[in-house]
């Protein structure tokens, strides 16, 4: 159970701004508001997107991704981090070095590099960067499937070559990586590779269109548990229930993928009893 203390649990998300509110910080922002955490936010990139797909973005500086997080790190104890799209090598050099100097804790990597509907966020030269740079950083990255390929190599088809990807990735440097399976054929399955032992998350699929942002909310829910000082395996355990009652609770907006609904366990005001 988490346990929310009076003294606020300081989240940072570093990621892309979409509009629709579907992904990117705004879903994060709510996915830890949702865990009782404070939200704090850098943005990396203003994209142009709704539900029916991104249409283009421009990106922020290096400088000017630096100079968001240092005043907030200066000034706040943030007790969970993750990153989303860092579309440029040089952001995700700077990140890094963020990462390595100040007191941030390690972060959860989400390595977007392509968005629900198709558009590439992140060119050949900062996925190299990652590898390098971040992914050594990282608590734990939580790729897809097409997001595993691009950073291994590999064609992953199977749970083998699930567990392949998320070995190569940890030799990379990262400490854990969870494999989400969500474009395999058969059931959703997600494979945990933490460097002692391999789990794996099984769950019936569902049938929906409501898959915009699932990857940002998962890791925003990684990030939250983490905070509040869950074990990682309960914290990806606790994050993927969240994550499949957002899509089963998700309403129906917008023409395209529809968001997940990341707010699914905050009352609202206006569900207040006894009021006049």
């Amino acid at each position: 159970m988490i346990d929310h203390k009076d003294e606020p649990i300081i989240a940072l998300t570093i990621a892309g701004l979409d509009p629709s509110g579907g992904a990117g910080i705004v879903a994060d922002i709510k996915t830890f508001t949702a865990f009782g955490c404070f939200a704090v936010a850098a943005v990396t990139s203003l994209t142009f997107q709704n539900t029916t797909g991104v249409f283009g973005a421009v990106h922020q500086t290096a400088e000017t991704v630096r100079d968001q997080i240092l005043p907030v790190v200066e000034d706040l104890s943030v007790a969970g981090a993750k990153t989303g799209m860092l579309p440029t090598r040089a952001i995700i050099a700077e990140v890094a070095r963020l990462f390595r100097e100040t007191p941030l804790p390690a972060p959860v990597v989400d390595p977007v590099v392509r968005s629900t509907s198709g558009y590439d966020l992140i060119d050949d030269e900062a996925l190299e960067a990652l590898k390098r740079e971040l992914l050594p950083l990282a608590r734990i990255a939580t790729p897809n499937i097409p997001e595993a390929e691009r950073i291994t190599g590999l064609r992953i088809k199977d749970e083998e070559g699930m567990r392949q990807a998320a070995r190569i990735m940890r030799e990379m440097g990262a400490r854990a990586v969870l494999i989400k399976g969500g474009h395999l054929a058969d059931e959703a399955l997600d494979l945990l590779d933490d460097g002692e032992q391999v789990r794996l998350y099984s769950a019936p699929r569902i049938q929906t269109k409501a898959t915009h942002g699932t990857g940002c909310t998962l890791s925003a829910a990684i990030a939250a548990c983490l905070a509040h000082g869950l074990s990682l395996h309960e914290a990806v355990a606790r994050a993927k229930d969240f994550v499949t009652e957002a899509i089963m609770k998700a309403p129906p907006i917008g023409r395209g993928f529809h968001p997940v609904n990341s707010a699914h366990s905050v009352r609202s005001v206006l569900d207040k009893t006894g009021e006049a």
